[in-house]
C-alpha cells in the first residue's frame, strides 16, 4: 500500500499517479481505477506514452551531454581544491535501468491501454445507479469501493487463500484523492471532523484484501488539508509506503535561486520493511524532482556551491541557512556512490 500525499495543486502526485498505472499497463497487469473527481476512463486516455530502448537512450545521452557541458562551467567557477572530490550521483538509479521510462509529452495509445484488462470506480455513477448504503460503520462512498475492490479481487481470481486454475497476474489498484469532500469524507474540512474512523477503517480492511491477494494499491490524499495529526499518524501507520510531494509553485521557493533547477521536494516519510513489526524510516531527506520536456524525475538534491556573485552577501546567508534546515544529509550523500533501493 502505497500512500502519496499530493502537492497543493495536485499536478505531480497527478502525474505519478499515471505513472504507477502506466507502468501496469506495460507489464500486463490488470488495473483497478477508483475516482471522485475524474472519470477513470479520462485518466487512462491521458497516461503517458513509453518511451523505447533506444528512445530512451537517447533522451538520457542528451541530457547526458548537457550534464557535462553544465559540469565544464561549473569547474571554471569552483575553487581547484573541490575539483578532486567524488562526483555526485544526481539520480538515485544511474547505472542501472529500472521499469520502464515515459515520455510525458505523448499519450499512450489506445491500442495499448485496450491490451489489458482493466475496471473503473467513478463514485458519481455509483452512487446514482444505487440506494444509500453504509457497512462497516464507514461512509457510503468508502463501503462501495471496498466491496467493488472485494469483488474484483475474488471473482478475477487476485485472491491468493484460493487456488487458482487460470494463470496468474497481477492487479493494480489505483485511487485518486482520497479522502476529500468528494468521497463524502470531512476529514479535510473540519477539525475535529464529525467522522474520524471512516478513512482509518477503510485503509484497514484495505490493508487486509492487498495482503491476501496478488495486488498492489497507491493512493494519493491531500494530506494538506487534513489539520488533524492523529489521523494522519493513524494513516502513515496503516500504510506501507509513504511519500509526500511538495511543489515549489506558490512559494518563496519558486523564485529562490538555490532551487532553480528543481520544481519541488520528495519527502520519503516510510519505507516497507518485511517481516518486521515497525517500518523503517528513510535517512535520505535531501530528494527533489523537476518535470523536463519529456521526463519527469526524481534525483537528490544538489544545491549549487557557490551563487553568481549578483547576489548579497545578507541573501547568501539566508539561502544557505534555508538550505541547512531544508537538507541535513545533503553534504554526506554527495560523497557516497549508494544507490536508493525503492
Amino acid at each position: 500500500l502505497v500512500f502519496t500525499e499530493e502537492d497543493k495543486y495536485g499536478l505531480y502526485s497527478n502525474l505519478l499517479f499515471k505513472y504507477f498505472l502506466a507502468e501496469g499497463i506495460v507489464c500486463g497487469h490488470d488495473l483497478f481505477v477508483a475516482s471522485a473527481k475524474e472519470h477513470p476512463d479520462n485518466i487512462l486516455k491521458e497516461l503517458p506514452a513509453p518511451l523505447l530502448d533506444d528512445t530512451h537512450g537517447k533522451e538520457l545521452g542528451d541530457e547526458a551531454a548537457a550534464v557535462k557541458s553544465e559540469d565544464f562551467q561549473d569547474s571554471m567557477k569552483i575553487a581547484w581544491r573541490y575539483q578532486n572530490l567524488p562526483k555526485m550521483e544526481a539520480s538515485p538509479t544511474t547505472h542501472t535501468k529500472f521499469g520502464h521510462y515515459y515520455d510525458v509529452s505523448k499519450k499512450m495509445s489506445p491500442e495499448l491501454c485496450q491490451s489489458v484488462k482493466w475496471h473503473s470506480f467513478y463514485l458519481h455513477e455509483e452512487l446514482s445507479s444505487e440506494p444509500k448504503m453504509k457497512a462497516w460503520n464507514m461512509n457510503s462512498g468508502y463501503a462501495r469501493l471496498l466491496q467493488s475492490i472485494q469483488r474484483i479481487i475474488s471473482q478475477e481470481g487476485f485472491d491468493g487463500c484460493d487456488p487458482q486454475k487460470k494463470p496468474r497476474n497481477v492487479l493494480r489498484i489505483g485511487i485518486q484523492s482520497l479522502g476529500s469532500i468528494l468521497w463524502g469524507d470531512d476529514v479535510c474540512c473540519s477539525d475535529p471532523p464529525e467522522d474520524p474512523h471512516s478513512l482509518t477503517k477503510f485503509l484497514y480492511a484495505l490493508r487486509g484484501l492487498l495482503r491476501k491477494s496478488l495486488s498492489a494499491c497507491i493512493i494519493t490524499v491531500p494530506a494538506h488539508l487534513i489539520q488533524n495529526k492523529a489521523i494522519m499518524e493513524r494513516v502513515t501507520n496503516l500504510s506501507d509506503m509513504v511519500v509526500g510531494l511538495e511543489s515549489f509553485i506558490g512559494s518563496e521557493r519558486e523564485t529562490n535561486p538555490l532551487y532553480k533547477d528543481y520544481h519541488g521536494l520528495v519527502h520519503v516519510h516510510q519505507i516497507p520493511r518485511l517481516n518486521s513489526l515497525i517500518c523503517d524510516v528513510s535517512d535520505t531527506k535531501d530528494l527533489a524532482f523537476r518535470l523536463k520536456r519529456k521526463l519527469f524525475t526524481i534525483e537528490r538534491l544538489h544545491l549549487p556551491p557557490d551563487l553568481s556573485d549578483t547576489v548579497s552577501r545578507a541573501s547568501k546567508q539566508d539561502l544557505a541557512g534555508s538550505a541547512k534546515l531544508l537538507s541535513s544529509g545533503c553534504g554526506a550523500m554527495a560523497m557516497g556512490k549508494r544507490h536508493l533501493d525503492f
